[in-house]
């Protein structure tokens, strides 16, 4: 073979590589910033969203609001949902409809959790489920050490799939419906999360539960997603990070609300997009090494801070 072949060859290697790569970019601006979002409302005048009073869950229902639709709150404090449910009355008057589930999904049965939902949503035009809620370690530890792990289990796992059951029949019987699950980056961008583990797999298993759901329902009427973040600026964020790698709820709740009915699985937000590829990117061993030693670090503070709770309370205790 000559060298003006090999030449030829390279250059059509070399091409098509750079077609492709421009392809991918343009198909990532498209659907990041330029898809037109679904008209939600399409799917029922009702939505109803766990863990709805904290973080990336209170930013979602007032963005649902702002759509239209009616709220069904869904927590664990009746304080916060009251509060929650003026907030948005207050901001939106009679145009948005808010009710309130009261559901701990840490302690509540199995049985308990289908019950409510069940009867919270009877007689409700329900279009739209986003399975929010969940639960992480307060600080990192190690498996043999976690304290929490059923209550993640139960939480994260359990309390999903059985709200996603019970709204499921009425889907069914007017054959539309849209379920978000909220995933994590620590379960399908990173290839580990140590002293996270158990929540880490927890997201792992809504990952793949998701998926599958999507295929079974699909011709049904319904659409399945799993909505992957990265790090957002909520309470539930183990450490301090800028806004340019955290968003606030409020920024992902808007890039969330745009995704919907869309991809069985995607992460809404551009920023954790880019970081998730910059991680892809980068060899997993390194990722790793890098991984165990921010959390270690980050174990070791909380530790300390423990501790020094711990002395005061006793101080307390002693000069009172």
């Amino acid at each position: 073979m000559d060298m003006q072949v090999l030449e030829l060859i390279a250059r059509t290697i070399g091409f098509i590589t750079i077609f492709k790569a421009l392809i991918a970019v343009c198909r990532w601006v498209w659907v990041t910033f330029l898809r037109p979002s679904k008209n939600l409302k399409e799917y029922g005048s009702w939505a109803l969203v766990t863990g709805s009073t904290d973080g990336i869950g209170k930013a979602l229902v007032f963005e649902l609001a702002s759509k239209g639709l009616h709220l069904i709150l869904v927590g664990r404090n009746p304080a916060k949902l009251k509060a929650t449910s003026t907030e948005i009355q207050e901001r939106y008057g009679s145009e948005v409809k808010v009710r309130s589930v009261v559901i701990d999904f840490s302690s509540d049965s199995i049985e308990v959790i289908g019950k409510r939902i069940e009867e919270g949503i009877e007689g409700l035009d329900l279009g739209i489920l986003i399975n929010n809620v969940g639960m992480c370690n307060r600080w990192p530890r190690f498996f043999h050490e976690a304290e929490s792990v059923d209550d993640i289990i139960k939480v994260n796992v359990e309390g999903m799939l059985r709200v996603t059951r019970a709204v499921l029949p009425a889907m069914l019987k007017k054959r539309k419906g849209a379920i978000v699950n909220i995933g994590s980056g620590s379960a399908d961008i990173l290839p580990s999360f140590p002293l996270y583990s158990v929540y880490a797999a927890t997201k792992a298993y809504i990952h793949y539960f998701s998926r599958s759901l999507y295929v079974e329902y699909k011709h049904h009427g319904i659409d399945v997603q799993c909505q992957i973040p990265l790090f957002v600026a909520t309470k539930i964020l183990p450490m301090s990070l800028s806004s340019f790698l955290a968003p606030t709820p409020e920024e992902y709740s808007k890039a969330c609300l745009r995704w919907i009915g869309y991809e069985p699985l995607c992460m809404p937000y551009w920023r954790h997009s880019l970081q998730g590829t910059l991680a892809q990117a980068i060899p997993a061993g390194f990722t790793d090494w890098v991984a165990l030693k921010c959390f270690l670090r980050l174990r070791k503070i909380r530790k300390s801070k423990a501790m020094r709770d711990v002395m005061k309370r006793n101080s307390k205790i002693q000069n009172a």
